[in-house]
């Protein structure tokens, strides 16, 4: 069986859990969380501790424990503490601002590009070019965070663009001039 999938996941105080034909439901003090778990396990769930196992004897079925466990421990760990990524937008004229359920970037375009931000999750503008999006579901918060990245991916000469704070860019050296 898999070295991560036989870890038991603990929960912590004021977080309850359910687990209805492989539905995972979560809920804590930053909201719930609904995930749907692979077939291929079983979950048990005992006073403060969940355990995965494999649901037959298969040897091909030993790698959902690993990606079950996960899916739970994530689970938990964004209803208690949550899950946030900053992001840096890097040119002149370049920002960003929240209106209302909607992210407005300036990022080059004849035009701004809104963004409608889901329910769950929360984006923070601070000096107009960092963001930070929270949320309690960390799929969600990484898919939003890719499709912002992807209105304007950063290129390597001037490294212009919106990335992830931890991200480094390659550079490149530009075109050389000629004798």
């Amino acid at each position: 069986m898999s070295r991560i999938g036989k870890k038991p996941v603990n929960i912590p105080a004021g977080v309850k859990v359910k687990l209805e034909d492989n539905l995972f439901t979560c809920t804590g003090p930053k909201g719930s969380v609904s995930k749907k778990l692979p077939e291929k396990s079983s979950v048990a769930i005992n006073d403060s501790v969940i355990t995965v196992s494999l649901a037959d004897n298969d040897k091909n079925n030993e790698k959902f424990t690993g990606l079950t466990r996960t899916i739970i421990a994530n689970c938990i760990e964004g209803v208690s503490d949550g899950f946030s990524l900053n992001m840096e937008i890097i040119g002149v004229g370049y920002k960003a601002e929240v209106k209302t359920n909607a992210l407005n970037l300036n990022i080059g375009y004849s035009h701004p590009i809104i963004f409608n931000i889901p329910e769950s999750i929360s984006i923070s503008v601070e000096k107009n070019t960092l963001l930070k999006i929270t949320g309690n579901d960390k799929d969600l918060v990484g898919q939003v965070a890719a499709k912002i990245r992807s209105y304007r991916k950063p290129e390597p000469y001037k490294g212009k663009g919106i990335k992830y704070s931890d991200e480094i860019i390659k550079r490149k050296v530009g075109k050389a001039s000629g004798k």
